[in-house]
């Protein structure tokens, strides 16, 4: 199946395209922890709020629609590119702390191949589907 018609039928991207997506999204990790290293932020706080966006999974209790809208709010970088702009753009540390940490989440996320959620289920990400016989 070719990648285009991979997309038409799944929704999703595979081949050459799903590779070079999660390895943007281990630069994204690796860009953004090592600037968090390179810029002093508290080890102890990175440690905390690493895994704070996957608290979003908690949504799916209330269904594939709820959960996927608030996983992908907590994984899309848009928030995260902004807090990045105001936290260098207006020396606010904590705010760039976050930013970095967010980014890094996002980026491994990614690269582990966790893509944004369609509402079909958690399975189903842009990324390709999740889980064993795919």
């Amino acid at each position: 199946m070719t990648d285009t018609a991979n997309i038409e039928t799944t929704g999703s991207i595979s081949g050459g395209v799903r590779t070079l997506l999660r390895l943007e999204g281990l630069a994204l990790f690796a860009g953004a922890t090592l600037a968090y290293s390179r810029w002093g932020g508290p080890w102890w706080l990175y440690v905390v709020l690493f895994l704070a966006p996957d608290l979003s999974f908690l949504c799916y209790l209330a269904g594939p629609k709820a959960g996927a809208w608030a996983y992908n709010a907590m994984h899309s970088t848009i928030v995260p590119m902004a807090m990045l702009t105001i936290g260098l753009g207006f020396a606010r540390p904590l705010v760039l702390s976050l930013a970095l940490i967010w980014l890094s989440h996002i980026g491994i996320d990614r690269a582990l191949g966790y893509g944004l959620k369609y509402q079909a289920g958690f399975g189903f990400t842009h990324l390709g589907r999740l889980g064993r016989g795919v």
